[in-house]
């Protein structure tokens, strides 16, 4: 299907602004990190985006995606959210591991790991780690991070969550832990919500 000009150039336009990697309204450093290894599901990524954008975390994608980040799937999910998010696009999983500054303080989560993660202690600047929706992470990177491998517990009969929903539970399980702890800045929830 061939679109007019105009379409495209609207198009390019958003994707111009997709690949900005900015959110020039935010001073603060982010909160969390969260980390998508080899993302197959643009409605998924584009739903953590925003999730991220609402959490005040950054979203790092890793390695082959399974779409186009221009993706109108990756769009329609994110909706206008998307041109304040911070991301990053690392092509393997050595580049991305070089940004991190804790090993210790990244946690990979999987239905195969055996320690709950309402076990943690979740601090600000935490890395959250998901798999691809298909196989979740790779055998060899929870093998050598086995340690700070976390389970979300099911109570009913379900394979899984949705990773959109697992990057969710998590960010706001960490966020309540800052809340109540009250290392949580205040000013995170003055959001000027009608000049985004």
């Amino acid at each position: 299907m061939r679109y007019p000009s105009w379409v495209m150039r609207s198009f390019d336009t958003w994707a111009d602004k997709v690949l900005t990697h900015g959110r020039p309204h935010v001073a603060k450093p982010h909160l969390f990190h969260v980390a998508l290894v080899e993302p197959e599901i643009p409605q998924n990524t584009g739903n953590i985006g925003r999730t991220c954008v609402g959490t005040h975390s950054d979203m790092h994608l890793i390695g082959d995606l399974g779409f186009r980040i221009t993706d109108k799937n990756l769009k329609r999910a994110g909706l206008d959210y998307w041109e304040y998010l911070t991301w990053t696009h690392h092509p393997d999983i050595a580049t991305w591991q070089k940004e991190i500054q804790n090993p210790k303080r990244v946690f990979y989560f999987s239905a195969k790991a055996d320690k709950s993660y309402y076990d943690v202690d979740y601090q600000i600047g935490d890395w959250f780690v998901f798999g691809k929706e298909t196989k979740g992470l790779p055998d060899d990177l929870m093998q050598s991070n086995k340690e700070n491998c976390l389970l979300i517990p099911l109570l009913g009969p379900a394979r899984g969550l949705n990773v959109a929903t697992a990057v969710a539970v998590v960010l706001y399980e960490a966020i309540g832990q800052l809340h109540r702890r009250k290392e949580l800045d205040p000013s995170f929830l003055d959001i000027p919500w009608g000049k985004l």
